[in-house]
């Protein structure tokens, strides 16, 4: 129990310090979680993302604005040095592929970095397409790299149009069997998912990576 409720006290110290945009202190503390043997994973998703989720609903009520995000990820990318060569990975043989990016007219990638850094420990292999990225970039790249999965972010409702437009593309190609798609991001919604003909929405990184696993039919893990 006590173990618990010290890697608990860590969590909510990396989450405080992303969303108090300490830098010095998120990188103490992940290596306190490294040097006392707790999983990493688990603090990238109860800690460092977790602050980030609690600056972002600051951003959308508008008490947080861009250079404070900013500041923020600054901050959980410091943690992340330090866990991300700690994470366990899922070590399937055959490893399925998938293509990341944000959406055309979106910049933000915090939570598609996030997105990908998680789901590459669970297993898969992460082509990343980048940010402000194409619907047509999406399907061509999708094809090419003979990916099954196409992932899409954008924190910008003005954009969720393009999301929308990987689908169509993919099925004026006659493609869309073959891929399964998912959308997330701050205004994205398990109804905009359905209406746009996606194959899932994930509301975290967390989420994404077992929705991810659960659409190519692995088996839940730890992750």
């Amino acid at each position: 129990m006590a173990i618990q409720s010290r890697e608990s006290e860590l969590h909510r110290g990396l989450s405080d310090a992303v969303f108090d945009m300490e830098e010095d202190r998120a990188e103490r503390l992940a290596r306190e979680v490294v040097a006392e043997g707790h999983d990493a994973y688990a603090a990238i998703d109860s800690g460092l993302a977790r602050g980030m989720e609690r600056a972002g609903q600051l951003f959308e009520d508008g008490e947080y604005f861009v250079p404070e995000l900013i500041l923020c990820s600054d901050a959980m990318y410091r943690g992340l040095d330090v866990l991300k060569p700690h994470l366990k990975t899922d070590g399937q043989a055959a490893k399925h592929k998938a293509v990341i990016g944000v959406i055309e007219g979106d910049t933000h990638d915090i939570g598609k970095n996030l997105v990908r850094i998680m789901t590459e420990a669970g297993g898969f292999e992460l082509v990343d397409l980048g940010r402000d990225v194409a619907p047509a970039a999406f399907v061509e790249r999708a094809l090419a790299e003979g990916a099954e999965l196409i992932l899409i972010s954008t924190l910008m409702t003005t954009t969720m149009a393009g999301m929308a437009k990987v689908v169509e593309l993919l099925r004026e190609r006659g493609v869309r069997d073959r891929f399964k798609v998912m959308v997330g991001g701050g205004p994205v919604s398990q109804a905009f998912a359905a209406k746009i003909g996606a194959d899932g929405y994930a509301r975290n990184a967390a989420e994404a990576v077992r929705l991810a696993k659960s659409l190519v039919g692995i088996a839940a893990g730890p992750n």
